[in-house]
């Protein structure tokens, strides 16, 4: 099983995640959160493709909305009851992707 992050690494990944990024992560309702807008419909549905392959790839799937041309993602690991190294290596790999 994958640990919790402590609230210090927590915070230290998170800024190591947003460092350059216009839109940041943030950390809602105790998930890993962050809103993707692209142009349209299509944009947005072949980004959740691709985050879809990866996340299959990994064995980590997130929580996720897509309405018209926003996509709203939510990572966190259920068994761990929080975020975990996983969830930051899967929105590390979203952020390549978007």
């Amino acid at each position: 099983m994958n640990p919790l992050l402590s609230t210090t690494e927590l915070h230290a990944r998170l800024a190591a995640l947003n460092a350059g990024l216009p839109a940041p992560w943030q950390i809602k309702n105790g998930k890993l959160h962050k809103a993707f807008v692209f142009e349209d419909f299509v944009q947005a549905f072949g980004f959740m493709t691709r985050v879809a392959l990866l996340a299959e790839q990994m064995n980590h799937h997130p929580e996720w909305s897509n309405v018209y041309h926003q996509v709203a993602i939510d990572l966190a690991t259920h068994d761990a009851q929080g975020i975990t190294r996983l969830d930051m290596e899967l929105a590390q790999k979203i952020e390549r992707v978007s």
